[in-house]
Parts: structure tokens; C-alpha cells; sequence
């Protein structure tokens, strides 16, 4: 079942091999002028370039073998050589009809589905989540989907922060405020188990005392030598597997995760895989070794590094940092871990790294040390980066006291903002109280992912609470409240005795949502093949502007029983399409507003 658009580029482009021209010519696309045509190709300016001919009198040639295709209803020729294409009403109502008739509303999956890998979220043992993880969240779920959607086999792991300095530092701070938690500690390095549960004492432990203690220790380990020195010790305790310092950083990770897990599930966003760099951390030694042998590994001033320059570089890359001059592993080695891990266990055809763009040094580095070491080929890794999201003042957005938002925290402001929203435009009356807060809910989390969705990913936006929740212009909570609009006519029309039927279209409005029906298809491989959900965010945006014209320019159901029974089936392949590409951004959708 192909799409319009991609039907008749196929024609155009044999029309254009027919003339001995070549066919990647005949490209059609979305007619800048939908007043004259509903697509156009602009190739034979480009032919004529090549091949010393009148535009005008190749786009003729091509328009003469179009002329039959019972698909248009005409093909004309404008200005220095455009072929202006317009659909016929009943070659429209035919796609329309797929559309309302397929499960997925008319997307198609991939011809050779892949092992996909999604890097994404990023958090780390003992901290809340905060503003910093919400566009790897969000951006990262909604890839995804997207890839799981079209066919792929996909996992998304959260790649957990869970080993190194920090998790020394905080061993030594809970067990510096707790006595009897150090004491435990020392005693299970002794004589425990690191198969043992953990230890009552350690449930004392929350991640609100994390939270609390690691800027201190942090900041103390900056400018105590000595308070350093005793962290790194910890650290190699840890990495030893020490019971005492393994049991209670088992605990560090689990209240973090439960948290984190809380947070993420409000945003719609569920991992497959909680791994983190500790269970990469087994493998380093085999693979410095590995590293060695293969001749990659040089001895630098103590450290031991992979260089990863190449000749034709237009920058200059410094090299992977495997090992320090103190011996440790270093978090670039902890990735290079990672892919071989994943390598192992999962066999990747690609893993999509959806982390902050200013990391896209440190990937290109890991990138080209991986294939040096055999571990991946060209194109396995990607790097999808993205910006920052910006407070008024164009910087990365804090609270009022210059502080960084928690994740939590901001959420619930949305929350509370979306209640609010809904009350002033009086919805949701009818809703029990449960209901109500489950409605705002879902307008809440529409509010934050469409306002990142919506732009590529590569771009910073300003977060703009009061316009993110408003139901009017290009927003989620307006995206819903179509949604909601054509369940409730839907409802309405069920309950009058009112059924669908074969669909017509003649109406203007009818003919544009019949046409956005049909792009459904080309938008999904765009943001599949570009790593960009902002085009399906904006198809979302298109069809829900596309069925309000519908709404207001076509009545339903006080139509004639043949021409309701069509507008109802466009009204039902609509929603499908839309509720689809919501979710595929991560959002739900209510039944009731």
C-alpha cells in the first residue's frame, strides 16, 4: 500500500528514464501553491541543464506520458518548466479508504528491520533527575518508538551512572554521617558476601540524604587532598568488590532507580534495560589487553591511550584516554566497554546514542576507537545530539535562585499549570476528581514534549510554561483537545445510530484531509531515516489544523446518510492517525475533556 506522493514520483521518475533522462529527476513534492496542484516536480530544469534542452519542452514530453494516469485529474505546466500535478477526487477517496481501513493509518514498516540499540536518559547513581535529562528523555523515547513502530527489534537502555570517583566519595560520606552504616561496612569487607541481601542498617539510606551529601563530599574532595585520597581508596574497594562498600552502593542504586523510575514513568518514558557502566566495568581488563595486542594501546606519560586521528582530519582529535597515570579506567573506557558488551550480548546493527550535542566530540572519539578495535563498523554508532532547553535569558533554564531544576519538581509545576489551563477553559467539568487529575496529567506531559518535539533536535528552545499549556495554537494540549473533539463527535454519532461508510471526497476540506491523511507514511521514514521526531510532530500539527477546517467547513451529522457516512470514516481514520503519531511521540491521549 504505497502513499500518493511516492506513486506518482514513480511515474514521473519513468517518464523521465523514457526520455533517456535520469530518473532521480523526476522527484515530486508537496506543491508550494496547493491552490494549483496538490504536488509538483521541478526536474526538468534540471534536465534541460544537462542536457542542453528547453525546460519548457522536456516537462511537455513528461506532462504528454502523465496524461493518462488515472490518478490525475490534470497535469499543467507552469513558469520556466514546473509540472503542477492534481489528484482526482476519487483517486483521493481510494487512499483515504486504505488509511481508514489499516490498523496502522497507512504506515508502513521497513523492508530489512535492524537491532536497534537506544542510549538514552542518562541518569546517574544518587542524583534526581533534573531538566538536563528531559530532552535525552523525550527525544530518546520517542526514537525509540519510532524505530520499534516501523519493524526493528529495539531496546532502550537508560545506561545508568553507576560507577567511578562519585560513588567513593559517597561511600565515605554516609558512612562518615552514619557510624553504625561504617561500621557495617568495615565489617562486611572483613567477612561478607557480596551475594548477601543488603543489610538492614543501609535501608536507612534514602536519595534524599544522596542528594544532600554528594555536592558536599564533592566539593570537600576538591580541596581536602587527604578526604581524596581516602575517596579513590573507597572507589577501589568498590571496583574490588569489597561486600561492605558493594552491598551499600547496591543501595545507592536501587533507591536511586526507584526513584528515577517514578520520574521517568510520569514523563511516559520506560526503559527495556537499566545497565550501567558497572556492568561494563568486568570487561576492561580483557579488553586493555585486547587493546594491546592488536598494537593500538601507546604508553603516554604514564597513561595509556588509542589514537584516533586520521589523515584528512579538518580538526584536530585528541586520543582516547584508556587508562590514567593512576591506573584507572576512564569514562571514555567504560563506553568502549559498553560496545563490546552490547557487541556480545545483543549484536547491534545500530545503537543511537541520544545524549547533549556538546558530547559529540567525546562519541567521535569512542566511535573511531571501537573500529580500530573491531568492535564496530562505519555507521553502527550514532550520535544523536541535541540542544539545551533555555530559560528566558537564552541560558540553560534554572530555578529563580540559579539553582537546577529537578525533574520532579518541574512536572509537578506543569501539573499544576495544566489544571489550571483547564479550568480556565472550562473542560474537564464533567470529570470525576480522579479523572481530572489523570486529564491533567496527560496535558501536563503533551505540554513538555510537543513543546521539544516540535523542534529539531539540534536547536535550543525557550521553555515557556504559560504558551507549552495553552489549548489554542501550535501546542500538545491543543493536539488533545482535537483528539478529544473527534472521540466525543464519534460518541455523539454512535449514540445517534450514525455508521461509517465507503468515503467520498469533494470539499475542499475534504480533499486537504484526505491529502494529509496520505503523508502519514512519507513523515515517518523523514523522522526515521533523519533521527528527527519534530517532522511527525509537525505532521501531528497538520492533521489536527487539516480536521478542524474539516470540522468547521464540512458537517457530519446533519449531512445525508451517504455523505455523513463517509465524513464519520474520515473522522475515524483521522483519530487512529493521530492518536498513532501522539503516542509515537510519547503522548496519550484522554477520552474525555
Amino acid at each position: 500500500m504505497s502513499d500518493l506522493k511516492r506513486g506518482l514520483g514513480e511515474a514521473v521518475q519513468a517518464a523521465f528514464a523514457d526520455l533517456g533522462l535520469p530518473p532521480d529527476l523526476g522527484r515530486v513534492t508537496v506543491s508550494d501553491r496547493p491552490d494549483l496542484a496538490d504536488f509538483q516536480s521541478n526536474g526538468a530544469l534540471a534536465a534541460a541543464k544537462q542536457a542542453g534542452r528547453n525546460p519548457r519542452e522536456i516537462a511537455t514530453a513528461i506532462a504528454e506520458r502523465l496524461a493518462a494516469d488515472p490518478r490525475l485529474a490534470s497535469v499543467e505546466i507552469a513558469g520556466p518548466g514546473f509540472i503542477n500535478l492534481k489528484l482526482t477526487d476519487a483517486a483521493l477517496a481510494a487512499r483515504a479508504a486504505q488509511v481508514a481501513a489499516d490498523p496502522r493509518a497507512g504506515a508502513e514498516t521497513v523492508e530489512t528491520p535492524r537491532r536497534v540499540i537506544v542510549d538514552y536518559g542518562g541518569p546517574n547513581v544518587a542524583k534526581p533527575m533534573h531538566v538536563g535529562h528531559l530532552r535525552s528523555s523525550i527525544i530518546g523515547e520517542s526514537i525509540k518508538r519510532l524505530y520499534r513502530f516501523r519493524g526493528d527489534t529495539v531496546v532502550g537502555d537508560a545506561h545508568f551512572g553507576d560507577w567511578g570517583y562519585q560513588m567513593g566519595l559517597l561511600i565515605g560520606a554516609v558512612t562518615d554521617e552514619n557510624p553504625a552504616i561504617g561500621a557495617e561496612v568495615e565489617r562486611l569487607n572483613a567477612e561478607g558476601s557480596t551475594d548477601e541481601p543488603v543489610p538492614a542498617v543501609f535501608e536507612a539510606v534514602t536519595l534524599a540524604d544522596l542528594d544532600r551529601l554528594y555536592p558536599l563530599a564533592a566539593a570537600r574532595g576538591k580541596e581536602d587532598a587527604d578526604y581524596r585520597d581516602r575517596a579513590r581508596k573507597l572507589t577501589a574497594e568498590l571496583q574490588a568488590k569489597k561486600a561492605g562498600a558493594f552491598l551499600l552502593w547496591r543501595r545507592f542504586a536501587q533507591v536511586t532507580q526507584e526513584a528515577l523510575t517514578r520520574d521517568f514513568h510520569a514523563l511516559g518514558v520506560d526503559f527495556d534495560l537499566w545497565k550501567g557502566e558497572s556492568d561494563a566495568d568486568p570487561l576492561i581488563p580483557e579488553m586493555v589487553a585486547e587493546l594491546a595486542a592488536k598494537g593500538l594501546l601507546e604508553d603516554d606519560q604514564g597513561a595509556r591511550i588509542v589514537r584516533v586521528a586520521r589523515e584528512g582530519d579538518k580538526r584536530e582529535l585528541p586520543p582516547l584516554l584508556v587508562v590514567s597515570s593512576e591506573g584507572s579506567a576512564m569514562y571514555g573506557t567504560t563506553d568502549l566497554a559498553t560496545i563490546l558488551d552490547r557487541r556480545r550480548t545483543f549484536r547491534p546493527d545500530l545503537v543511537i546514542y541520544c545524549v547533549d550535542q556538546r558530547q559529540a566530540d567525546h562519541f567521535e572519539i569512542v566511535f573511531r576507537a571501537a573500529q580500530l578495535a573491531g568492535y564496530a563498523h562505519p555507521g553502527q554508532l550514532e550520535h544523536v545530539g541535541f540542544g539545551t532547553m533555555n530559560g528566558a535569558d537564552g541560558k540553560p533554564f534554572k530555578t529563580r535562585e540559579g539553582g537546577v531544576l529537578k525533574l520532579s519538581d518541574l512536572i509537578d509545576m506543569t501539573r499544576a499549570k495544566a489544571s489550571e489551563r483547564l479550568h480556565e477553559a472550562g473542560l474537564g467539568e464533567d470529570l470525576t476528581v480522579d479523572e481530572f487529575q489523570e486529564t491533567a496529567r496527560k496535558v501536563a506531559v503533551a505540554a513538555l514534549k510537543f513543546a521539544d518535539l516540535q523542534n529539531f533536535r539540534g536547536t535550543s528552545y525557550v521553555f515557556d510554561l504559560d504558551r507549552f499549556t495553552s489549548f489554542e495554537g501550535k501546542t500538545g494540549p491543543y493536539l488533545l483537545y482535537q483528539a478529544v473533539r473527534v472521540k466525543s463527535l464519534l460518541r455523539k454519532a454512535e449514540k445517534e445510530g450514525a455508521s461509517v461508510g465507503p468515503i467520498a471526497v469533494a470539499e475542499p476540506a475534504e480533499r486537504d484531509l484526505a491529502l494529509t491523511l496520505d503523508a502519514f507514511n512519507a513523515a515517518l521514514v523523514e523522522a526515521y531515516d533523519r533521527y528527527a521526531p519534530n517532522v511527525l510532530a509537525e505532521h501531528a500539527y497538520r492533521l489536527a489544523q487539516s480536521f478542524s477546517k474539516f470540522y468547521a467547513a464540512c458537517p457530519m451529522l446533519t449531512a445525508g446518510l451517504a455523505v455523513r457516512a463517509s465524513r464519520l470514516s474520515l473522522a475515524g481514520a483521522t483519530l487512529r492517525q493521530l492518536e498513532l503519531a501522539l503516542d509515537l511521540l510519547g503522548i496519550e491521549t484522554p477520552e474525555k475533556m
